[in-house]
């Protein structure tokens, strides 16, 4: 094993989810009717741009997956919007993510123990990813790095809806992270909170560890077969991680 994955949401940034979801809508809803558009219907074209992405199946980047759904159900008649229309509300979207999502900021919390554990792997000589579900963009994924403590550059590889054409649980992310690092699964381990879209990673070789401060087991799957503990315990462990 040489590289670790971490996720972000609840892993390299403990959040409560449902308080991030909540108040990073919110602000999105209120971005967009002061500018004269209906908070409610932009946030069903998220919604569904989101279902399409997770839905994905590697033809198209997430990104170009998100659109196409997001201006069908934008438009009155079904059809693409007129590009004028469609590019001011991406660059209002990017304006977004640079100034009010931040409010969301307060529904995390940065981890000192996290950017030790990170140090420390690279100090021992391992690559080091985000394996972060691509469902956001680039600006928005570096956004919440940054209230982790991190930069992008200090990682061999950040996943955003940009560089990514599947989504977590489809193991094809997975795969396609392993090809796009050069990696064997054998020579991953995926830290994260999520026990349906980290730890789905075992199922192709990948080793895992689950990191239960901010554990979202949606489906109550038994867990005994993995790895996992709190952020000492993680750091506990790869004390014991040869030098690479």
């Amino acid at each position: 094993m040489n590289t670790v994955l971490f996720d972000l949401d609840g892993t390299l940034l403990p959040m409560n989810m449902d308080d991030f979801m909540d108040t990073y809508f919110k602000a999105l809803e209120s971005r967009f009717e002061t500018l004269g558009f209906d908070p409610e219907k932009i946030k069903k074209c998220l919604w569904a741009g989101t279902k399409a992405m997770v839905a994905n199946e590697g033809y198209i980047t997430n990104e170009e997956c998100f659109w196409n759904v997001f201006e069908k159900y934008f438009s009155d008649d079904g059809k693409k919007l007129e590009r004028r229309k469609r590019i001011k509300i991406e660059r209002e979207m990017t304006k977004f993510y640079k100034s009010d999502f931040q409010v969301a900021r307060f529904n995390t919390r940065p981890d000192s123990l996290a950017n030790e554990c990170v140090d420390l792997l690279k100090s021992k000589g391992y690559q080091i990813v985000v394996a972060t579900n691509p469902l956001y963009p680039q600006v928005a994924t570096y956004e919440r790095l940054s209230w982790a403590g991190f930069e992008p550059d200090e990682f061999l590889h950040v996943t955003t809806y940009e560089n990514s054409c599947f989504s977590k649980p489809n193991l094809n992310y997975y795969r396609h992270l392993l090809k796009t690092l050069d990696k064997d699964a054998e020579d991953c381990l995926m830290v994260g909170n999520d026990v349906d879209e980290d730890m789905c990673a075992l199922e192709i070789g990948m080793d895992v560890f689950l990191l239960n401060e901010c554990l979202i087991n949606s489906k109550k799957k038994d867990i005994s077969q993995y790895k996992k503990g709190n952020w000492k315990v993680f750091r506990e462990y790869i004390d014991t991680l040869p030098n690479i």
